[in-house]
């Protein structure tokens, strides 16, 4: 087996590649405005994971992966083209859900800012159960000290 630095590698490669074969040579009308954002390798070189993210609603997500798995033939050549490797690695497109993920962690920070702002409201007028303090201080002196 490889080493992962050498994967790791090839990964970055493979990402550049696809992403500027995409910009330059595909044509392809349904590929909307696709954003490589990873790219991963197995170990033995033979099989490359492509994570992309589209800009649109749904229906231009589904046309963007119609017209990625079209052009895979002609991005898996340039990829063997560019990179000089044996053996070219077979792409795999997968949608990041990494645009999803932080859509769900800002609706999750909206949520607890909301919370905050109605404990910060009802602590507004609130006053203390007991004293301001109600801890001894050192150099108090409470009569209940003195009778001991």
């Amino acid at each position: 087996m490889t080493d992962t630095a050498r994967a790791r590698k090839l990964a970055d490669r493979i990402q550049v590649v696809v992403a500027e074969t995409l910009q330059r040579r595909i044509k392809d009308p349904r590929l909307g405005y696709v954003t490589i954002t990873d790219a991963r390798v197995t170990g033995d070189l033979r099989e490359a994971t492509v994570f992309y993210t589209v800009y649109g609603d749904e229906t231009e997500r589904e046309a963007s992966a119609a017209a990625l798995e079209s052009a895979k033939g002609v991005l898996r050549s340039e990829v063997g083209r560019q990179t000089g490797v044996r053996f070219t690695p077979t792409l795999t497109f997968v949608a990041d859900a990494l645009p999803d993920n932080a859509k769900n962690i800002d609706d999750l920070l909206d949520k607890a800012r909301l919370s905050d702002a109605a404990v910060r409201t009802a602590a507004a007028g609130a006053t203390y159960a007991g004293e301001a303090d109600p801890y001894r201080t050192p150099g108090s002196h409470d009569d209940a000290d003195e009778d001991e």
